[in-house]
């Protein structure tokens, strides 16, 4: 098959910029190069942003704010299927469940029911916080050996993409065991909206389609899958910003799962039909790995830092890391004489002090993270203060070092928080993991299988070793802040191993530096590689601080905002005249993606 080519679908964009403006019109599809690069790009993407009317002048938009519940996504569509739930009087979690169905249908290279699901969850009627692992294990027959007879071993490590890499999908299980702990209205209420979407169809975003585009040359696995080129890379074509797409098989498999619940995913039809796929590919996969999976209620992890507990799940995820770093920062940056708000994010230093105490925390991760039920974690001590402190000798304050356990990982996720009149609020993240998932697409169904499996390792030393049934590591990962009791703030932020960095660098903004929701979303990130020991760090911030950084020993590298993640955020206002009620909420949305957060 030849290279799918962009659609032409100049004629449309031609016609509105005519009323518009007849030298933009005669730019033609030109000038939609900015979403895209396609070709040159038009005088227009050579202006400069205007200025903000208040407040931080970098910030891309307002918070937004309103009493009665908010739902922030990477995307408006889904947003406002999760918000049309509460205003016919659904929940958070049902709001949730709503608005994930929908992503499936416009972000499919990012997540779906063919990935995983984490949560952590307020429950207001249970004055709990509780925190959900809907991840897959791997299939039956998935051992080193079996890999080793497809060509893989600890030298070659797993494949990136294909079937080897496929473990039981868990995020329909998610959904399911949510609305039965929290939910108030049906799934096939709530899966509903993204049923219309299927079928009728919606047009491809700027940044959705550069993704898609972008999967096509980077997913090795797309090219020898007819099902996944032919439902989502139709007649050979890219998809193209404004271009309608419609994925009918995927509405069967919603409605279905709408009117037979999980079973319809785990033991009937799509079960048939993803266990077919997986057997013709020479995948393990059984009929008894899916009907036997199960989504697993896990406690959350906790530390303290400035006053706030900050909660991640437990492994097989990476969250850990979120936490211990926070500890290092708390005890390490104070016993070298100085504090993170003083030096700033204009201060080479500061900077400095987030990606070493990143390095510290992410070697903990390298060596430890794995599936609990075949490898314990010595958690207890790695979130201890007084082994942060043990650890702050390790940090040079005047240059930079290299990590002892160096590790990588990719992704393409989606994280969603919603928020409810009565005090429910959830933090939940579901991906397919990297850009389009395994590449693999089940027939007749219209979504693509999950790619997790790439994160076990073939080292027999390693405690993510691949084994039968067991979860592999895992980067996604939700957030969620706590103050003096009371349910403060449901976050988080996507993408591979920049997410547990990316949750420490906005809890920072947020803390320690005092910006609002928006704003710590809108600063400048930096990505640290503990493969590599490479610091990406986004544009301006590379002119700001890249030379800086480098005099301090690190290996700097500029990169777009693509690389960073995506991030949204609620938190909940207390009413001022008592601290027990719900006053409104405030939420943030990351302007990297389509992110939208929308409230009543």
């Amino acid at each position: 098959m030849t290279k799918p080519t962009t659609r032409p679908d100049a004629w449309m964009l031609g016609a509105v910029l005519a009323i518009l403006s007849p030298a933009a019109a005669a730019e033609g599809l030109a000038l939609s190069t900015c979403l895209g690069p396609t070709s040159a790009q038009p005088p227009a993407c050579r202006a400069v942003r205007g200025d903000r009317a208040s407040g931080w002048s970098e910030q891309t938009r307002s918070e937004v704010m309103a009493r009665h519940g908010i739902v922030s996504t990477s995307q408006p569509l889904a947003a406002e299927a999760g918000l049309n739930v509460l205003r016919r009087g659904g929940n958070a979690i049902d709001a949730a469940v709503a608005a994930a169905a929908v992503l499936n249908v416009v972000e499919p290279q990012s997540t779906g029911i063919g990935g995983d699901l984490f949560a952590i969850v307020y429950l207001a009627r249970e004055h709990r916080l509780v925190g959900l692992n809907a991840s897959g294990w791997a299939g039956s027959g998935a051992t080193p050996e079996r890999l080793k007879s497809a060509g893989f071993d600890a030298k070659t490590g797993m494949p990136n993409f294909g079937i080897y890499t496929v473990d039981v999908p868990g995020a329909v299980e998610g959904w399911v065991e949510l609305l039965k702990r929290g939910g108030s209205r049906p799934l096939g209420e709530l899966l509903a909206p993204a049923v219309e979407l299927a079928e009728q169809g919606f047009p491809w975003s700027e940044r959705i389609a550069a993704d898609m585009a972008e999967a096509y040359t980077y997913n090795t696995a797309i090219e020898s899958d007819p099902d996944t080129r032919e439902t989502y890379y139709p007649g050979g074509r890219l998809p193209a910003a404004g271009a309608i797409f419609r994925n009918p098989a995927l509405a069967r498999a919603l409605t279905l799962i709408g009117k037979q619940g999980r079973d319809a995913f785990y033991k009937g039809d799509i079960a048939r039909a993803i266990v077919a796929k997986s057997s013709a590919l020479g995948g393990t996969l059984t009929r008894a790995d899916l009907a036997d999976f199960r989504a697993e209620w896990v406690e959350p992890l906790v530390t303290n830092y400035h006053g706030y507990d900050v909660y991640e799940l437990p492994p097989n995820g990476q969250g850990f890391a979120v936490l211990e770093q926070l500890n290092l920062l708390e005890k390490c940056v104070p016993a070298q004489g100085h504090r993170l708000a003083d030096l700033g994010p204009t201060s080479p230093l500061y900077w400095h002090y987030l990606v070493e105490t990143k390095k510290l925390a992410f070697d903990d991760l390298g060596r430890f993270n794995a599936d609990p039920r075949f490898a314990k974690a010595p958690i207890e001590r790695l979130l201890s203060k007084s082994y942060a402190e043990s650890l702050c000798a390790r940090i040079d304050p005047n240059h930079a070092s290299a990590p002892l356990h160096p590790s990588s990982s990719g992704g393409g996720t989606i994280y969603l928080s919603a928020a409810d009149r009565f005090g429910n609020m959830v933090s939940l993240i579901y991906s397919v993991y990297d850009h389009m998932g395994s590449g693999v697409t089940v027939p007749g169904y219209g979504f693509v299988l999950q790619d997790r499996g790439a994160l076990f390792s073939l080292n027999p030393a390693s405690p993510n070793l691949i084994a039968p049934r067991k979860r592999p590591f895992h980067t996604i990962i939700p957030g969620f802040v706590m103050k003096d009791g009371a349910p403060l703030m449901a976050f988080g932020l996507m993408g591979g191993a920049m997410q547990a960095q990316g949750h420490v660098q906005v809890l920072i903004n947020l803390i320690d530096l005092g910006a609002n929701l928006q704003a710590a979303s809108d600063a400048a990130r930096f990505q640290h590689l503990q493969g590599s020991n490479t610091l990406e760090l986004e544009t301006p911030l590379f002119r700001l601080l890249g030379d800086d950084l480098k005099h301090l020993g690190h290996r700097v590298e500029p990169a777009s905002g693509a690389s960073m993640g995506g991030y949204q955020a609620i938190l909940r206002v207390p009413d001022e005249h008592d601290a027990g009620l719900l006053g409104y909420y405030r939420a943030g949305s990351d302007h990297r993606r389509d992110g939208a957060a929308v409230g009543w």
